[in-house]
């Protein structure tokens, strides 16, 4: 399987990669790919964990012990949990973040897919959501997954991320440009 280079230049994308290859040998990519999500959302959710992972203070078997308990309570495969492990022993549980998306990039890849963040004033309802997936599936010539997510501050249209490419069709940006022009 081919990775890109700009992946693997990274600490968080090297980490990705090796964990990527090990699940694949194992069979259990997916299954992998399923509990990044879940500590994804768990650091999305708890100021406690992301402050376990980033705090310099913290012993390196402190951070082990914390996060092998967050990996117990979110039924963490073993492959993950040793990771993770390895992770706080190297003192880089703060680039999980990081490499949390390297790795989601990676599988997405492997499957022919391509990851679309779409941010929106509103929240999109599942029909204009799968909508917009036929047509993004459509211009990429490859399977889309939708990553949606809401900003108010856009005040209408959308904001589409696929890669390094950014479609901005929202109010926000319009007017920006609008009062942009008009200072001459």
């Amino acid at each position: 399987m081919d990775i890109s280079a700009g992946i693997q230049a990274s600490l968080a994308g090297r980490y990705a990669v090796a964990l990527f290859e090990l699940a694949a040998e194992d069979g259990t990519v997916t299954a992998v790919e399923s509990d990044l999500e879940k500590l994804e959302a768990a650091l999305a959710e708890s100021v406690e964990l992301r402050n376990v992972t980033t705090n310099p203070e913290l012993s390196r078997k402190a951070q082990g012990a914390a996060i092998d308990g967050v990996a117990g309570v979110l039924g963490l495969t073993q492959l993950t949990q040793k990771f993770l492990a390895v992770l706080a022993q190297n003192r880089r549980l703060g680039a999980l973040p990081e490499m949390i998306r390297a790795f989601q990039t990676i599988a997405a890849a492997q499957r022919g897919e391509v990851t679309a963040e779409v941010t929106s004033a509103h929240a999109l309802t599942d029909d204009q959501l799968a909508t917009l997936k036929d047509k993004l599936t459509a211009r990429e010539g490859r399977t889309v997954k939708l990553k949606p997510s809401v900003d108010p501050d856009l005040l209408g249209g959308l904001v589409v991320t696929i890669g390094s490419q950014r479609i901005d069709g929202s109010i926000r940006t319009r007017l920006n440009s609008l009062a942009n022009a008009m200072k001459g």
